[in-house]
């Protein structure tokens, strides 16, 4: 008996698909590009009018030393910062806290006051550029986002001028990044929420929240889980920013997403035009919204990183090129190539470039920018994109059912679906079912001498003596008073961005800011499942 056939995430795949395959009604499901459901591209055009924004990931060491690599890749033509931090940056840790030490500077950049982003912006035009804060857990990116704020206003220019992205995403603090004394989901939430509800007020060119499908992913959804987890997340933002006070249409419009490519070409085309007609149709539906650009979908994709071999790593290129491929051909609005050395260290320069690059091959000589929806009309894609909306809508239901993604995370149902959805996928991998080169097929051949990025030396020295003679300079009064203003708002239910933003001025550390959190909102015990 012949196994049948799938997609990566289970859809079945007949061997040939025809138009019998499609169900009736196709017309209304794509509209035009531009046009609601908006299944073919946000824009007429699409990139005719706009190409995606090239936004290559970066951040290592100290402000000093990732400031130097931004300023590389604006040189090269990247249109925009992606800027990484490190491990305890994230988690809102001081670089010389005792368990911060063996990752400071090492899988992104370090900061702990506000001299680091004066340092890590140095001669950038922040009226210019627009810069996503890579600070994906919400105790860490509320301070980060204050930080820069008041770094850029000390450097003249108005937060109101400032474009970009808070990545900001709840569920990588409480179920994908699982680390000591994390925040609990409803008060992680609520501050992903603040800043959210503090930038639609005061800085009408920043998206204060990007969903991170990116990293379900990465940590074991596959697609339909992805997107189900997307939309969940998405619509509790929209909902809770609606209930303090929001237009719709205004707080719609700022909601972003960070999605994944994956290696399975077809069904990741589907995945994006899936995912924007599913947002549309919510909007419309959940708030009446008929402003096309409250409706939108819009979302930063990376290339997968747990696809990337070490073995072999230059076969990375291809990988990450094809999954850029199909992002663009998805309609994405801004991409990130991973470097083909990043399955063993941080991109070295040659690997940044080249990723860089690629995205130039992709955007000048495919020919893939020509057009709106190049692969629109497909049999095959249309097929996977219907199946995936049934799949995704079908998850959606589950969660709803649960109370919504804040309590499906209290209960630990996200971590449980995340861990099986990895394992099938390792056990693929393990068992031959699922081939990948270089790992458990075509293994043959010498494998070839990187040059491995060298991480600069002296960054937790260097972080260390920055904090000693900040909290040597600053007031200490003025410090306490400013942490026992956060405290009460984050008793009152208030806002936590404006005393942040006052204590970043009282040169209160990012650590101080986390702790002060942690006693206020809770430390939570992660569910066993």
């Amino acid at each position: 008996m012949t196994r049948e056939t799938t997609t990566a995430s289970g859809v079945p795949l007949p061997p040939f698909v025809g138009p019998e395959d499609v169900a009736p009604g196709l017309a209304e499901r794509l509209g035009e590009p531009g046009g609601f459901p908006f299944t073919r591209g946000i824009r007429p055009t699409m990139y005719r009018e706009r190409p995606w924004t090239i936004r290559q990931l970066a951040g290592f060491g100290t402000a000093r030393d990732t400031n130097v690599r931004y300023r590389m890749l604006l040189d090269g033509g990247s249109t925009g910062i992606n800027g990484v931090f490190d491990y305890p940056s994230l988690r809102a840790f001081d670089s010389d806290e005792p368990r911060a030490g063996a990752d400071v500077g090492r899988g992104g950049v370090a900061v702990d006051v506000r001299d680091d982003f004066d340092v890590l912006f140095k001669g950038i035009p922040l009226d210019e550029v627009s810069v996503s804060l890579v600070s994906s857990q919400p105790i860490g990116a509320v301070a980060h986002l204050a930080m820069f704020v008041r770094s850029a206003e000390r450097q003249g220019f108005d937060r109101r001028r400032l474009a970009g992205t808070s990545q900001n995403d709840f569920l990588m603090e409480t179920a994908i990044t699982i680390a000591p004394e994390a925040l609990p989901p409803a008060g992680s939430f609520r501050l992903a929420c603040d800043l959210a509800d503090f930038a639609l007020r005061e800085m009408p060119r920043w998206n204060p929240v990007s969903v991170s499908g990116y990293n379900y992913r990465e940590a074991g959804a596959d697609a339909t889980l992805e997107m189900a987890l997307c939309l969940a997340h998405g619509q509790a933002v929209a909902r809770e920013l609606v209930r303090r006070g929001h237009r719709p249409e205004a707080a719609l419009s700022r909601i972003s997403f960070f999605l994944c490519a994956h290696n399975d070409f077809f069904e990741e085309v589907a995945k994006y035009r899936a995912l924007r007609r599913m947002w549309a149709r919510w909007v419309r539906d959940e708030f009446g919204v008929t402003d096309p650009r409250a409706q939108l979908f819009r979302y930063h994709v990376q290339t997968s990183g747990v696809t990337n071999a070490a073995r072999h790593a230059h076969v990375n290129i291809a990988r990450s090129a094809l999954q850029g491929l199909a992002a663009v051909c998805g309609g994405t609005q801004s991409l990130h190539l991973n470097g083909y050395d990043e399955a063993v260290c941080i991109p070295s320069e040659h690997a940044a470039l080249t990723a860089l690059r690629t995205q130039h091959v992709l955007l000048h000589e495919t020919g893939v920018a020509k057009v709106a929806d190049p692969l629109g009309g497909s049999h095959l894609v249309e097929y996977l994109t219907d199946s995936l909306e049934h799949r995704a809508a079908e998850v959606l239901r589950v969660i709803d059912g649960l109370g919504g993604v804040v309590a499906a995370t209290e209960r630990g149902w996200v971590h449980s679906e995340l861990a099986s959805t990895a394992y099938a996928d390792q056990m693929a991998i393990e068992t031959g079912d699922s081939l990948v080169v270089g790992v458990n097929t075509h293994l043959d051949g010498d494998d070839e001498e990187m040059a491995l990025f060298e991480l600069p030396s002296g960054s937790l020295e260097r972080q260390t003596a920055q904090l000693e003679a900040v909290r040597a300079r600053r007031d200490a009064r003025a410090a306490s008073a400013a942490l026992r203003a956060v405290a009460e708002a984050c008793r009152d239910g208030r806002n936590t961005m404006p005393p942040v933003l006052a204590a970043v001025d009282a040169d209160v550390t990012l650590g101080e800011l986390g702790g002060l959190f942690r006693d206020e909102l809770g430390r939570w015990e992660f569910p066993l499942w």
